[in-house]
């Protein structure tokens, strides 16, 4: 079953490559959805796809590239959108 969630990730998340690393692990994921920085430092993603997936997506997110330091993941599930791949924005 599909479904999809909001996570803003805060911490040392922007100018690490933080957007470019997340795409790939969706995308080995099977994950749909969009990332962005926001002007607060972090970073907020909307996701969606099986849910084993997701889970695994979210996990990652939790670590991010080795030279990020993730402090916080905030996590809201949402509405299935049916984004077509996943983007950064």
């Amino acid at each position: 079953m599909k479904k999809a969630v909001i996570l803003t990730v805060s911490g040392r998340v922007q100018n690490v490559g933080f957007r470019f690393h997340t795409q790939k692990a969706a995308q080995k994921h099977g994950i749909s959805g969009f990332v962005k920085n926001l002007y607060d430092g972090s970073v907020y993603i909307e996701a969606e796809g099986e849910e084993e997936n997701l889970g695994q997506f979210v996990l990652w997110c939790h670590q991010g590239p080795a030279w990020a330091r993730v402090d916080r993941v905030n996590i809201q599930n949402s509405q299935v959108q049916d984004y077509e791949a996943f983007s950064i924005r």
